[in-house]
């Protein structure tokens, strides 16, 4: 239907929702259908010649400005897609047309709204699951489950709890109402444009973050990440298909700077929904901050940004536990996960067994390229990213302070290649220990195993400036419940015996805090209210016409003596 109809349409009944459950994991084991199918969709991928991108504003496609290229990370020769940036003027016509879009998107009844975003589910779930996972592997460079667990699962997961949260929001209401009115809250949207910054580490956060704030009748720019612009675009398509409306969502790939600048001088600025650096993060607020006065109201601000996040072993840990955890953490998707563990520390009474393990079990993991099913690593991101990771890697291999116990092997040849590489380090104050590195690099540190509490506080707590995730391993239920004590503020999902990394949504809501973010909690209830302005409506069923209160009539023996005074006014003739 068009949009202006729904500007008139109403429902005529409380509509209840379809159970909703995690989407189920496929594994892709050998001799399995799906396996078949990735294979297909990877092979067709990679034969394709480079894909042309566009923007999109409006519903049209726009091919003007700027062209970039997105490479294979595992193969830099091999382009991908080729993409158009948005200019100057395109953001600016993109702001206009989301503007004229919200009149109806906010109208529209959110059954409606709902509809749309469940059916890009099963899009996504049924039709093109396989399609994206290719794009995601080749573009991105995850293997087989690295994909699976976010540009299917997670995303899937997002686009139908969002909708269940979203539904729950609107169901709290005020639980009193005076004698004759009625008490009502409504969830307004914001009242200018959401501009949403994606990453390219999660394809399930870049498709979130425009869709969040839409699913509560928000408009919003998305600009995806130059490094993961083609998989963006197809979701962009799939919920074109699902049938978000034009204008709704506007995409934007374009330099960083160009859009800011556009987005951030609107008087419709309304939010900014980031994943990123907490740098750019902090750059963006300043600036809006010093454009406060030139928005219709004050910009709701919600990010994810940097990580430095942490494994904190006890005496009484499990070997084994420790070494399996502490090597998924670290090392799934070479280490470009916001919460990819990079330090940790080890009592001393375990420590040497603790390391000669994970050496023995490092030297097992295979790299190569994602559609190889056997590798556990590919390669980093791009050439900034290598460049990066080779130039501390070197740095450690100079450093008296550092010992390179397994990896530190570069190759950018072919892919931008990084070995899983652990670093031990001397001092607990090493740069390595407090500064984030994203990618296949682990610092590890001694304690001393009798300074458990010690360590967490002044070590693992006060030793990094951020907050985003942290795991504690202990078999000792004294050192569980003082490490969840003295680790209360040091990250924001904090998991007992498990790896730091994996939060699923509808079960562990994800964000961190300090210069981790301001821990919004994506995929949760606490996200979604970040997007709408509660408005109160009080209705009087049988309104007042008398402008007195009770407590203004006279006193009985005031009254008495007024009728006194009457009848002896009377008796004297007066």
């Amino acid at each position: 239907l068009p949009l202006v109809r729904c500007l008139v349409m109403a429902q005529f009944a409380h509509f209840k929702l379809p159970e909703l459950r995690n989407e189920p994991f496929q594994h892709f084991q050998p001799g399995s259908p799906e396996r078949a199918m990735l294979k297909e969709a990877l092979a067709k991928l990679r034969a394709a010649p480079p894909f042309d991108v566009p923007v999109i504003v409006n519903g049209k496609e726009i091919r003007e400005g700027v062209e970039k290229q997105q490479v294979f990370p595992t193969d830099h020769k091999h382009v991908l897609c080729t993409f158009h940036q948005a200019t100057k003027e395109t953001i600016e016509s993109a702001i206009s047309g989301a503007m004229e879009a919200k009149k109806a998107w906010e109208a529209m009844p959110f059954e409606d709204r709902a509809a749309i975003f469940l059916r890009a589910a099963e899009l996504l779930s049924k039709k093109y699951r396989y399609e994206v996972l290719a794009a995601l592997m080749l573009g991105q460079g995850k293997n087989p489950w690295q994909a699976e667990i976010d540009g299917s699962v997670e995303l899937i997961d997002f686009w139908r709890f969002g909708i269940r949260f979203a539904s729950e929001i609107y169901a709290m209401q005020p639980p009193e109402n005076a004698p004759g009115t009625w008490n009502r809250l409504e969830y307004r949207p914001l009242e200018g444009f959401i501009l949403a910054i994606t990453p390219f580490n999660f394809l399930a956060i870049g498709g979130n973050l425009p869709t969040a704030p839409a699913m509560m009748g928000n408009v919003a720019l998305w600009k995806p990440a130059s490094t993961a612009v083609y998989a963006s675009y197809l979701v962009f398509k799939l919920l074109q298909e699902a049938g978000v409306p034009p204008g709704v969502i506007q995409f934007l790939p374009s330099a960083g700077s160009v859009i800011s600048e556009v987005a951030l001088n609107s008087p419709h600025f309304s939010g900014l929904h980031f994943t990123g650096s907490t740098e750019v993060f902090n750059s963006i607020w300043l600036r809006a901050a010093q454009n406060i006065k030139k928005y219709v109201m004050y910009p709701r601000i919600v990010g994810e940004t940097g990580g430095k996040d942490f494994h904190a072993v006890h005496k009484s840990a499990d070997v084994e536990v420790v070494v399996a955890n502490t090597l998924r953490g670290a090392f799934e998707y070479q280490g470009q996960k916001c919460s990819a563990c990079s330090r940790c520390f080890f009592p001393d009474n375990i420590s040497a067994a603790i390391e000669t393990r994970m050496v023995e079990e490092c030297k097992k993991i295979t790299m190569g390229q994602p559609d190889d099913f056997s590798v556990f690593m590919t390669a980093v991101i791009d050439k900034a990213s290598f460049d990066n990771l080779k130039g501390a890697i070197e740095k450690a291999k100079k450093d008296p302070e550092c010992t390179i116990l397994t990896g530190g092997k570069c190759d950018d040849s072919v892919g931008y290649f990084v070995e899983p590489t652990i670093i031990k380090v001397s001092s607990p104050h090493h740069s390595l220990i407090k500064e984030e590195l994203f990618g296949p690099v682990l610092t590890v540190y001694t304690y001393p195993a009798d300074k458990w509490e010690e360590t967490l506080e002044h070590l693992v707590d006060k030793g990094s400036q951020y907050a985003l995730t942290g795991a504690i391993f202990a078999n000792d239920r004294e050192a569980v419940v003082s490490g969840t004590r003295v680790l209360r503020h040091a990250a924001g999902n904090f998991y007992i015996n498990d790896k730091c990394t994996g939060a699923v949504v509808g079960q562990q809501p994800f964000g961190g805090m300090r210069a981790s973010g301001t821990n919004d909690k994506a995929g949760s209830v606490f996200n979604l209210l970040r997007w709408v302005s509660p408005r109160t409506i009080k209705e009087v069923l049988l309104p007042v016409t008398t402008w007195d209160y009770p407590h203004m009539k006279p006193e009985q023996e005031e009254m008495e003596r007024e009728m006194l005074g009457f009848q002896k006014g009377v008796e004297f003739g007066i």
